[in-house]
């Protein structure tokens, strides 16, 4: 080999361990970094020119199957964490069955204030105090309705939110796609693109999960798993109208809520075979318009069930048959017909309440009457105690037909509750920990700082060889030149 083939040769061999060397480095500093792919240098001999080594390229390594499987599993996780916080707040907001402020505490509260004021209905001040337990049960409903409702906005603003960020997110990775594709065109190394590309697309699937179809030069297409196009070519353009305030009558069915539009044509929003299925997007409106309806409509039964149980007939011969019981729909009757948001509506007759100018000696003397009766009567109140203790046919919810109490009905409802509290937190953690041992696998075959290390090392021992062979060549130069 003559000395400017050898030279060459070094030559070439400096400038690949230095870019092996910046390629470790790099590894290294962002072993932790989310969406980074290990990189390794390509080299091959060069042949031509004296022989030596030529960087080829910078390759970005990644496993589509483990990043895939980590994309479900985070968009699973941020839809049971939607569904698991709202039915956490569903269970704060009607009480557990052992609170002092639950729903069935104060109908447990209610009916012994009842059999008080019957033992002594002279004393005023026990049919005060039964008034003041009414009022606090229907509160109680009435927080707990306006609960239901203030979850159903909230997750209408994250909608809206979520459809602002999804949109910007696919037009950031159309534009990455370009700029893939000329950097490829042009030879140049990519790869940084790709992570960001990749942060991008992650940060998507768990509003949707999506799935990734190649293109040429490194470009992809994106997916949803229910077959929605997002981005190929141009990126989709998701549309939604918020709401600012929802009553409980308002559905997306009934045409009061918005649903979504891909490219301004509706798709379907439900959770099982929605094109938008199976993330956190989807989950969102799974509350809004499915579990927080569902909620309402168990609460607007208990509701219902309560007043009905105070209008019935015979109940109060003072009360006509049109006319409110001990507790009206805002003022006026309950009716079946007008159930939806009852609980909201739930109020005390103000017949009895002194704060709107009523008697409580009304309980013992009937709501209509007008005069005070005699104050060692005890059979209205007794009736009322009743009311509430006797069973009867529910009309409604999911316990309709069933023959239960007031305070049967309202623990029911509230199992039903607790039991969908836990599920969710069960789910939630199924989720989660499927989130975690994927991230763990991933990991894993990510940067190995051990290996770059041991590569680090081989790297300057190159160096150095290639350093070496260079004054090697300096020196037998200089002792011919000297020889002339």
């Amino acid at each position: 080999m003559s000395l400017s083939g050898a030279l060459s040769n070094a030559i070439t061999g400096l400038t690949a361990s230095s870019r092996s060397a910046q390629i470790v480095s790099s590894n290294l500093a962002n072993a932790m970094t989310e969406g980074y792919g290990r990189r390794e240098v390509a080299l091959e001999a060069q042949h031509a020119r004296g022989g030596g080594v030529r960087v080829l390229s910078t390759v970005r390594h990644s496993n589509p199957a483990l990043i895939n499987e980590l994309r479900t599993a985070r968009a699973d996780e941020a839809a049971q964490n939607v569904s698991s916080g709202f039915y956490a707040r569903l269970e704060t907001l009607v009480g557990t069955a052992d609170s002092g402020d639950s729903i069935s505490a104060r109908l447990a509260d209610l009916e012994a204030r009842f059999v008080s004021a019957a033992s002594r209905p002279d004393e005023a001040g026990r049919l005060d105090e039964a008034v003041r337990s009414a009022k606090d049960l229907a509160r109680s409903l009435n927080r707990a309705s306006q609960g239901i409702q203030d979850a159903r906005v909230a997750a209408d603003r994250e909608i809206a939110t979520g459809v602002a960020e999804l949109n910007k997110k696919f037009s950031e990775i159309q534009e990455l796609n370009v700029r893939i594709a000329g950097g490829n065109v042009a030879k140049r190394d990519v790869s940084a693109l790709l992570d960001q590309r990749q942060v991008l697309i992650d940060s998507v699937s768990e509003w949707v999960p999506v799935k990734e179809m190649e293109r040429p030069n490194q470009g992809i297409a994106l997916y949803t798993v229910g077959g929605a196009l997002l981005v190929d070519g141009q990126a989709a353009e998701l549309s939604f109208t918020p709401t600012h305030t929802i009553v409980p009558h308002m559905t997306l069915a009934g045409g009061h809520l918005s649903g979504i539009e891909v490219n301004g044509m509706a798709v379907p929003v439900d959770g099982e075979g929605g094109p938008l299925r199976g993330g956190r997007l989807a989950a969102l409106f799974e509350l809004r318009d499915g579990a927080a309806v569902s909620a309402q409509a168990e609460l607007d039964a208990v509701a219902l069930d309560l007043a009905e149980r105070f209008q019935a007939p015979g109940l109060d011969a003072s009360v006509g048959a049109s006319d409110p019981g001990l507790f009206t729909d805002a003022g006026a009757q309950a009716a079946a017909v007008n159930e939806t948001g009852l609980a909201g509506r739930l109020t005390v007759n103000p017949l009895v309440d002194a704060a709107q100018g009523g008697e409580s000696r009304r309980l013992r003397d009937g709501l209509g009457t007008v005069v005070a009766g005699p104050v060692g009567n005890t059979a209205q109140l007794q009736s009322f105690a009743d009311a509430l203790s006797s069973a009867r046919a529910v009309g409604s919810g999911s316990y309709s037909g069933q023959s239960l109490s007031a305070a049967e009905l309202s623990a029911q409802v509230l199992s039903r509750f607790a039991s969908e509290r836990l599920s969710s937190e069960q789910e939630m953690t199924f989720a989660a920990t499927r989130a975690s041992e994927a991230e763990t696998m991933l990991l894993s075959e990510g940067v190995d700082s051990d290996q770059e290390m041991q590569k680090l090392m081989m790297i300057e021992q190159a160096y150095a060889a290639n350093a070496q062979m260079m004054k090697t060549v300096d020196e037998m130069m200089n002792t011919l030149l000297r020889m002339v």
